[in-house]
This record gives structure tokens, sequence and C-alpha cells, in this order.
């Protein structure tokens, strides 16, 4: 079957009710007042993402992946493992390159040896130089590098999110589907029907791949058998994980919960969509969790007058703890 020609969807699929779901939140690199990284603060928060039974990623868009060096990527793995305790947690493989770079496969090599030795589990960034072939180039990237892993995630990323990202083809998703030390991927289009037809496709070929979604404007999407791996979900992990319990549990307040978590996403995830890491480290400073509500340097910010309406939302958050 031509997965690329399939009928347009008329209505959406049926919700999977008692459904549970695996929440994976991509973990803040918190800030000092002084510049400095809050090492005590993001070691704090990858425990309450343990705790609250959401399963870390460690250097990803929401840890600075395409800013910080490759000493502060190394210092986030091995803090992290060593507070992970043979629990499961991802790290990000970034590859900075340019527009017109080739695949470089052994820097992507470089990173999965970093993350694997840490003893976490690779989600693979996409780079100019790996999406920039056609579908069978890419696949063949994908494939080679699947041979250095134990296990690993793939990513599509939109590109409101990153130039370099690209959302592939169905029948090349359906191809990294094949792979099978590939345990699912994050989708970032923040695209519903996009979305939908993935799990179409997973539920037809390969039910245990994991669609994660990366819809921060529709975290809804667990309601129709998306898992997730959101940055969203860094405000606040202990909430995500009781509105995931509700909806296994089939309590209804998972609705009120589910809209108020996504309030909280349509505000941080507006244009421009990178400065919601400094929503996430403003949340999370009035909530005494980190350091301070500054970000990396070269990551862009928001008006200090949101921290009016995120006071708000926190507020009404608590009411459910």
């Amino acid at each position: 079957m031509n997965t690329n020609t399939l009928p347009e969807l008329t209505s959406a699929p049926a919700p999977i009710r008692h459904r549970k779901i695996t929440g994976m939140s991509a973990i803040l690199l918190p800030m000092t007042t002084g510049g400095e990284i809050d090492w005590t603060g993001f070691e704090s928060h990858v425990i309450a993402t343990l705790d609250a039974g959401l399963t870390p990623a460690i250097n990803m868009d929401t840890g600075y992946a395409n800013l910080i060096s490759d000493d502060i990527r190394d210092e986030a793995l091995s803090r992290t493992n060593a507070i992970a305790d043979g629990r499961s947690y991802l790290g990000g493989v970034f590859v900075g390159d340019g527009p017109d770079a080739s695949f470089d496969a052994d820097a992507y090599r470089r990173g999965i040896e970093q993350i694997q030795c840490h003893q976490g589990t690779p989600i693979f960034f996409q780079s100019f130089g790996l999406t920039s072939g056609d579908d069978d180039a890419i696949f063949a990237a994908y494939d080679e590098l699947a041979k250095e892993c134990e296990s690993f995630y793939a990513f599509e990323l939109g590109t409101m999110f990153a130039p370099f990202g690209k959302i592939y083809s169905l029948s090349l998703y359906e191809r990294l589907m094949g792979i099978k030390n590939c345990l699912g991927a994050k989708h970032s289009s923040l695209d519903r029907i996009l979305e939908w037809r993935r799990l179409e496709l997973r539920n037809r070929i390969r039910p245990d791949f994991k669609v994660l979604t990366g819809n921060d404007l529709a975290i809804d999407m667990v309601m129709y058998g998306s898992d997730y791996l959101l940055g969203l979900s860094t405000f606040c992990p202990a909430e995500f994980a009781l509105r995931d319990s509700m909806w296994e549990n089939g309590d209804p307040r998972f609705y009120a919960l589910n809209d108020l978590l996504q309030y909280l996403g349509a505000f941080a995830f507006r244009a421009p969509v990178p400065a919601y890491k400094h929503t996430a480290a403003m949340f999370l400073h009035a909530r005494g969790k980190i350091a301070s509500n500054q970000t990396y340097p070269g990551s862009p910010e928001r008006p200090a007058s949101d921290q009016a309406i995120l006071d708000l939302i926190s507020q009404d958050l608590v009411a459910y703890l």
C-alpha cells in the first residue's frame, strides 16, 4: 500500500480510553543569576521528573542542545546517569552543521558513544546533512547509525523549531519503523493530521513502536494513541503524570487538567516558539525549583509581563496536587 496516497481523513480517530501513557520530558538546563549553570536545580529537576514516573530527556532543545558545549553535554549526562541509577533516560545526539553540509556520520557516532557510555538511550536530532538527501539517503543514514546503538529513537522536527528540521514522508516513516532497534520517533510538526497518519500506520505495521508527540499545542494527542516527549512537561512533571494516570483510570478530571496544561502550552509556545525555554525558566523559578529565570546566552526571551499569567496558571495547577 502506498502510504503517501492514503485517503483524506474525514473524522478524528476514536479516543483509546484507559490506555497507559508513556511520558518523556525534555529537561530544562537552568542558569544562575551569575550566568553559570544551576547544576543543583538541574539535578533536582531530573529527580522530580523521575519521581513523577516520567523519563527524562537530556540535552534536547529544552536543554539548549544547539548552544551548549560538549563538556556541558557530558556533565549533564554524567549527573543524570548517577541520579537515574539504572532507570532509563534519553540523551539527544545533536550535530551542528550548515545548509550545505553533507551527512556527518562520525559526529553522530561520537554523540551516540557519549550517551551510551553514560547508560542513556540516544535520540537523533536532525541536521542539515541528515535531512538534505532523498528518502533513500535519509534511510541509509539511519540504518548506518542504528548499527552503533543498542536502541535509539528518531526525531522529526518542523522548521518552526529549527531550520534543519524536516517532516518525513509516510513511506520513509514506515521504513524507519522497520529498523528493529528504533524504539520510536518524536513527531514535532504541530499538525494533528500528520500525527494521526503516523498512529494509523503504527497500528497496522508495528504496534510496539512509540509515536512520541512533540505537539505542545495539542497535548491531548495521548487520547488517540500517542505517547509524548514534550518540552511543556518540564514545567510541571508531577501534573503531567497526574493527568496521565487520570486518563488510564477513566477519571473525568482528566479533561479539566488537560485543558489547563494546554492553556499553559499555548501561552508558552507562541511565536517565537524557541522562547518557550525562557517561559519554562520563569515558571520553575517562581515555583522555587531553580535558582533564576535566566536563559542560556543566545536563547530568545519573553517579556517580564508574562510572569503574572504564569503565576495564575501555577496557582490553578496546585489545586490538583
